[in-house]
């Protein structure tokens, strides 16, 4: 019985990527999920979070920004349109990892699952206009950017590896202990955004009194915030100690000591970013800083295991063109 044809089969009909140009197109969406956190921050730092003052439209009446509003407008709809080069980098992975032979359903997944994010991401983006700022939509949406990074990432490093079942390169209490890892500097991250709830950047004129801010006193937060941050570098100088005992790994141990690297970086900056009054290039740094923490502790589990190839069954062109359906 012949299956439902739909034009994600059809295509693949006609075009089979190979696996290299699978990995470029998962990288794209990498790069651009990092640069969507980047840009977004850079709304905010430019105060220019309610340059369009609503949503989806920019205005009640316009799409676009009228040149009433000026620099804001402008920055907060550029922000809004790198969203449609951020779908398109996410399409593009989906399409070549659907069309490639063999068809790895599993990476098609990951792909949707982007999509769905950046989609969601973009309904929280809305609303958090739609509220005012609301410091905890801001954070919310910071947080799901964070998502969007990690799924992106997954689905980068499984383009590079097999469809076979995980195999654990070190024994199982070590792979737990990369992900409690994984888990403090996920926690490290959303402390930052509590931090950025009641700091020096609401997204608007400094003039503008109306956007609400975290109740809660700035120096305790990021003092929070700093614990979680030597939690890190601690448990993360253990983890290569870890490494370096049980012989783990190249790759484990040199995604640690980057981790390592990044964490001491961020710390730097994070010092001189308190004692400056949070210098908008220097917060922006700070937040490219996070993303690549995050991506870096990511990579650890990641690197403590391993997936063989399968082999695809050999078929004739006849039945290569009956694929199966997304």
């Amino acid at each position: 019985m012949d299956r439902v044809r739909t034009p994600f089969s059809l295509l693949a009909d006609r075009w089979q990527p190979s696996a290299a140009m699978v990995r470029r197109a998962t990288f794209a969406a990498l790069v651009m999920s990092v640069v969507i956190v980047v840009t977004g921050g850079a709304v905010r730092l430019t105060a220019s979070g309610l340059g369009c003052t609503t949503w989806p439209r920019c205005t009640g009446d316009s799409l676009t920004p009228t040149p009433e509003m000026g620099f804001h407008g402008i920055v907060e709809f550029t922000n809004r349109m790198l969203t449609y080069v951020l779908s398109a980098a996410v399409g593009w992975a989906i399409l070549a990892a659907r069309c490639h032979r063999p068809w790895r359903r599993g990476l098609t997944k990951l792909g949707w699952a982007q999509f769905w994010l950046v989609m969601s991401n973009a309904v929280l983006g809305g609303i958090t206009v739609l509220t005012g700022l609301n410091p905890y939509t801001v954070a919310l949406h910071m947080i799901a950017a964070m998502a969007l990074v990690w799924v992106a990432l997954l689905m980068w490093e499984r383009s590079k590896e097999g469809d076979g079942p995980a195999k654990l390169s070190v024994a199982r209490p070590i792979h737990q202990l990369s992900y409690v890892l994984v888990v403090v500097v996920g926690l490290l991250v959303a402390a930052g955004t509590l931090v950025t709830g009641a700091g020096h950047h609401p997204g608007t004129p400094q003039d503008n009194k109306i956007v609400p801010r975290i109740p809660i006193d700035y120096d305790r937060l990021a003092q929070f915030h700093a614990d979680f941050a030597f939690i890190s570098v601690g448990l993360t100088i253990a983890m290569i100690f870890v490494f370096a005992a049980i012989k783990a790994p190249p790759a484990a141990k040199a995604r640690t000591k980057e981790l390592l690297a990044v964490l001491l970086l961020q710390g730097v900056l994070g010092f001189i970013q308190y004692f400056t009054d949070a210098p908008e290039l220097m917060v922006g740094l700070h937040m490219l800083g996070a993303t690549l923490t995050w991506i870096a502790a990511l990579r650890i589990p990641l690197a403590l295991r391993t997936r063989a190839v399968e082999e695809a069954p050999e078929q004739l062109p006849a039945q290569t063109s009956q694929a199966a359906t997304v």
